[in-house]
C-alpha cells in the first residue's frame, strides 16, 4: 500500500509517515520544507519513501505532481490530508486578514486540490482511503478561533459530501478530530512564540503526534464493510467550550 501524506514534515504528518513506514507501508511525503523532508525520507528509507517539496496551496503544482508520479508511487491507496494550520488568536475585528487568507487557502483549498488531483485514481481502482484531519474547533466555538474553525467545519461537511458523493464505491472517507495536541500547532498559532505556544498546554497532558497517527492506523485497517465517518478525540483534561456569558451590565430595552 502506498500512503501520501500532506504536510509531513512535523506533527502529525511527521508521526503518521513514521508509523505507516514502520509498519511496511510506501509513503510519499509531501511538504514545504525541503531539508526537513530530506531528512525525514533518509530516516525511513529512501527506497521506502518518496520525498516532493510542494505546497498544497498551489493547484496547479497539486495535479501536475499527481499525474507525473513514478510509476511505482502512482497507486495511491491512502490520502492523508493533514497539512493545514492556525494562526492568530485575535477576535475577527482586529485580525490581520492575511492570517485569514492563509488558513483558508491551506486548511480549505489546499485539501481540495490534494483530494481532487487523487482521488480519480481510487474511483478507477475502485479501492482506498482519504483520511482527512478537522479539528475539535469545527464543532465547538471558542474566543479567536473564527475562521481557524470555520476551515475545520468545512472540511467535516466536505468529508460528509465525498462519503455520499462515494456511495457505491469502495473508496473509504473519515475525518479524525484531534483536541488539543502538542505538536508545532501552537508555535505557528503564535508566530513562533514558544513562551505562548508551551502556556497552552501548562499543568495538563496533550495529545501527541503518536496518538493521533495509530488513531488514523486503526481508522484505516478496519475491514473492507467499514467505514469510519469520523473520530473526535480530546485529552482526558479538555473540556468542552463553555457557554460565553459578557456581564458588562443589563441590557436597556
Amino acid at each position: 500500500m502506498i500512503v501520501l501524506i500532506t504536510g509531513a514534515t512535523s506533527g502529525f504528518g511527521m508521526s503518521c509517515a513514521e508509523l505507516f513506514s514502520k509498519k511496511g507501508y510506501k509513503t510519499i511525503l509531501i511538504g514545504r520544507r525541503k531539508e526537513r523532508l530530506t531528512k525525514l525520507s533518509k530516516k525511513l528509507g529512501l527506497k521506502k519513501n518518496l520525498a516532493i517539496q510542494l505546497d498544497v496551496r498551489d493547484k496547479e503544482e497539486v495535479f501536475n505532481t499527481i499525474n507525473n508520479l513514478p510509476r511505482n508511487f502512482k497507486d495511491i491507496s491512502v490520502l492523508i490530508n493533514n497539512a493545514g494550520l492556525a494562526w492568530g488568536f485575535e477576535p475577527a475585528y482586529t485580525v490581520d486578514i492575511k492570517k485569514w487568507e492563509t488558513m483558508i487557502d491551506t486548511n480549505c483549498k489546499g485539501l481540495v486540490y490534494m483530494t481532487r488531483a487523487v482521488i480519480p485514481g481510487l474511483i478507477k481502482r475502485n479501492k482506498g482511503h482519504i483520511v482527512n484531519i478537522g479539528s475539535v474547533a469545527g464543532n465547538y466555538p471558542y474566543p479567536g478561533g473564527n475562521v481557524y474553525g470555520g476551515t475545520k467545519a468545512f472540511v467535516k461537511q466536505f468529508s460528509l459530501g465525498l462519503k455520499s458523493d462515494l456511495s457505491g464505491t469502495k473508496v473509504k472517507i473519515t475525518n479524525i478530530e484531534p483536541g488539543m495536541a502538542d505538536t508545532e500547532f501552537s508555535l505557528v498559532r503564535f508566530s513562533g512564540n514558544k513562551k505562548k505556544a508551551d502556556n497552552v498546554y501548562k499543568k495538563m497532558t496533550p495529545l501527541s503526534g503518536k496518538d493521533i497517527a495509530e488513531t488514523i492506523l486503526w481508522s484505516i485497517e478496519r475491514p473492507a464493510h467499514v467505514n469510519i465517518n469520523r473520530i473526535e478525540l480530546m485529552p482526558l483534561q479538555q473540556g468542552f467550550n463553555f457557554f460565553s456569558v459578557s456581564r458588562t451590565g443589563k441590557i436597556k430595552k
